[in-house]
């Protein structure tokens, strides 16, 4: 596999992001990872060289860069990431403050400028891209691809955060502009999904122009499919993926290199 740290430009700065890809020439299509409120980290990493091997250029851009090179990365005991609500008060204000101080307008300004990058590496196929994303990240990537429906066709949000909500930019009020497919995963105890929100996102979408499914994971709580997370769920991140894996082979066949 290649990896490498790239300084993407964009209109505020520039956004350093993790890359990585199979060794063979490409083009592959492209992933992009969002990122959850802990920021950049060895465990977003890890994620991105997972679906690289199966044929992506994968990427995972550090959406605080305005911020700078933000990091966060508390853990416990057990070298788990301790989830926000039993962090130390202190620890978790800075923390917010991150995540309230990123508004979903500039992730989708930082998306375009990522995506101007990406028509510019030859390694990288021009067609339909694919997003994953996390918690805050699980929000961002729907706004991503309601601003850019014509190419983000295969897009996961997993345990998002304030998908539907009553802020005047909520991605839920574009929902009409997805495209191809949409998969969410919610924990059936994450109180950021409860199931009038989840079933509201399946009223929502019902008469909108893409393909959306969903699973609700028995047990699962905020953060399950986060592999280094204090509450990890190996079976619903597994099943996550299989979902996953399958919409990218129907949206987003992988590059034969």
């Amino acid at each position: 596999m290649q990896e490498t740290m790239a300084d993407i430009p964009t209109a505020a700065g520039r956004m350093d992001t993790f890359i990585t890809r199979p060794e063979a020439r490409g083009p592959f299509p492209a992933v992009v990872i969002y990122m959850d409120i802990w920021g950049l980290r060895e465990e977003l990493f890890e994620i991105a060289r997972r679906v690289a091997t199966t044929g992506y250029a994968c990427l995972v851009p550090n959406f605080y860069y305005r911020e700078g090179k933000v990091r966060y990365d508390t853990r416990n005991a057990h070298n788990k990431v301790v989830s926000v609500g039993s962090l130390d008060p202190a620890v978790r204000a800075v923390m917010l403050g991150s995540l309230k101080a990123l508004t979903n307008a500039m992730i989708v300004a930082d998306t375009g400028a990522l995506l101007d990058f990406l028509a510019a590496d030859a390694g990288v196929s021009d067609g339909p891209l694919g997003g994953i994303g996390y918690c805050m990240g699980g929000r961002h990537v729907l706004c991503a691809a309601t601003a850019f429906p014509d190419r983000f066709r295969a897009v996961a949000s997993l345990h998002g955060t304030e998908l539907v909500s009553d802020a005047p930019d909520a991605p839920h009020l574009k929902f009409g502009g997805l495209r191809g497919e949409l998969y969410c995963g919610f924990g059936a105890v994450d109180p950021h999904t409860k199931p009038p929100m989840v079933a509201r996102m399946s009223e929502l979408l019902r008469p909108c122009p893409v393909d959306y499914r969903h699973e609700v994971h028995a047990g699962a709580d905020h953060g399950y499919a986060l592999p280094d997370r204090d509450v990890y769920d190996s079976r619903a991140a597994a099943r996550d993926w299989e979902l996953i894996h399958a919409m990218f082979r129907r949206q987003i066949p992988a590059g034969a290199g």
